[in-house]
């Protein structure tokens, strides 16, 4: 009845807009439900999908033949880190190449504040649309300063970041994100925590949350973040979900039953995984309890938390030929133990950033932390939806994710149903977001559409070449104007600031 009456509304805008329209024709459309394919077409009317089924064409109207290949919704990178690149890629080459035209950006507790990005992004427009979170780590460092974030904050304090909070989902974020296990907002105390929470609940936003540890204290990081749910009664989310401590491999029907259990308590627990077995993130993460210069922490991270012998160094100033090399081919050039090594490029790093404090992304490691089958595992929890956690280069998840999952996983491995697999990258990533209007093909949503090939489609960017474009995309649309079609940008900038 629903679908009927808003088809009915924006039918009276087509009849009015003839020779405005634009069809596709010979495609098979996964809407984004989970249902299977359906030979149809696709007529468009500005930024709106306007009628789906079997349509005759109005005079005048565009067609394009989609060649019988897949016609999906937009993906929807539920965790992202592009906006950074966006001045010197606005084409966002990440995104698209993967057929992703929606990127919530604001993660692990960073963030620009809504007035300055929404500003930016009518000043420079981009080819995909933006929404945003408000970050835990830039309230503390707005309200605590960014040279005292060690400590927990005060209650005068947490009042000021709860009424900054208020003011920033007014104005269109989605919530509040945290990065609990970065120095920046290590130190917060739960109740810090949990008052921010309680405050996005009471605005009716939403908490997504780099948990306190992926590794050693990862129970004890789930359990966090399930009571904020129950205690601030609002949707939460796991980002980048994983089991990192070598020692839990394969514990993954574990953790899942635990989150399940949390669900049928009523606690709205979600979770974004990405197709990957290694991480990228900086040297510090590997010591939970921030003791960078005592070496049985050094020892138990080498031996428990990462495999030193397959983790990469992709970045580090001080000593910038070490690029591309593992942690364990530094130590044998150095002469030293994996452990000591460890420590002893964190300390050069650190003394690097005194004496170059306006310099980033000084030291960065690609950590292979992570076994398959547990990779299997999340991604298939009916309440995963897919991710990058991706930038601009770096971790090759940033190009490939989306595709990884369709080729790799889908057709490769066979271990995801190809319409399972559509699902979580759109309707199930949107709902997780609450996000309204993308994430289907339907009438009465926005025309972001993927066309691709299934039998094609593949991620080509690894550690050497993080870069690489994904074949089998075909073209891409947002917002109904097309921003990729062959392998290329077409220099549309159509993306839009998605508010709350």
């Amino acid at each position: 009845m629903a679908n009927g009456m808003l088809y009915a509304q924006v039918k009276v805008k087509v009849d009015e807009a003839v020779g405005k329209t634009w069809q596709i024709q010979n495609v098979l459309v996964l809407d984004g439900t989970g249902g299977v394919a359906k030979k149809t077409d696709l007529r468009i009317s500005g930024k709106m999908i306007v009628a789906v089924g079997k349509l005759k064409t109005i005079s005048g109207e565009k067609i394009i033949d989609g060649g019988g290949k897949m016609l999906v919704p937009g993906f929807i990178d539920t965790h992202s880190h592009l906006e950074g690149s966006f001045a010197d890629n606005p084409a966002v080459l990440a995104a698209v190449n993967q057929g992703v035209t929606t990127i919530i950006v604001g993660q692990d507790g960073y963030a620009s504040w809504i007035d300055s990005l929404e500003k930016r992004l009518i000043r420079s427009p981009v080819a995909v649309n933006v929404a945003s979170y408000t970050g835990h780590t830039t309230l503390r460092e707005k309200v605590l300063g960014e040279n005292n974030l060690g400590r927990a904050a005060t209650d005068g304090e947490i009042e000021e970041m709860q009424r900054l909070l208020a003011e920033e989902i007014g104005k269109g974020s989605l919530g509040l994100s945290t990065g609990l296990e970065y120095a920046g907002a290590y130190f917060s105390s739960y109740n810090e925590v949990l008052a921010l929470a309680r405050t996005a609940s009471a605005a009716k936003g939403r908490y997504i949350s780099h948990l306190r540890s992926e590794d050693i204290g990862l129970n004890a990081a789930l359990d966090e973040i399930i009571r904020i749910g129950k205690e601030a009664r609002l949707p939460v989310q796991i980002s980048h979900l994983k089991i990192a401590l070598r020692d839990d491999w394969k514990t993954a029907p574990l953790l899942l039953a635990k989150l399940d259990s949390a669900r049928k308590e009523g606690i709205d627990i979600t979770a974004d995984c990405y197709p990957y077995d290694f991480w990228r993130s900086t040297l510090k993460v590997l010591f939970p309890k921030t003791d960078y210069d005592n070496l049985s922490s050094a020892e138990f991270a080498v031996n428990h938390s990462f495999d030193p012998s397959e983790s990469v160094i992709v970045a580090f100033k001080p000593e910038p030929s070490y690029k591309g090399m593992t942690l364990s081919e530094i130590a044998k050039k150095r002469g030293k133990t994996e452990a000591l090594t460890l420590m002893e490029l964190i300390a050069e790093a650190d003394e690097y950033r005194r004496q170059n404090p306006d310099s980033s992304g000084i030291e960065g490691i690609m950590g292979k932390s992570m076994t398959d089958s547990d990779v299997v595992d999340l991604l298939n929890w009916a309440h995963t939806n897919i991710c990058s956690d991706g930038s601009d280069g770096g971790h090759p998840r940033g190009y490939g994710s989306f595709t990884r999952i369709l080729g790799h996983y889908v057709r490769e491995k066979k271990s995801m149903r190809l319409e399972n697999a559509i699902h979580k990258m759109t309707a199930l990533a949107a709902r997780h977001m609450g996000i309204r209007d993308r994430g289907m093909i339907a009438p009465g949503y926005y025309a972001d559409l993927v066309l691709f090939d299934p039998m094609m489609v593949k991620d080509n960017a690894t550690i050497k070449s993080p870069k690489a474009l994904s074949d089998g995309i075909l073209r891409v649309w947002v917002n109904g104007e097309e921003v990729y079609t062959s392998g290329n940008a077409t220099g549309k900038f159509p993306g839009i600031f998605i508010k709350k």
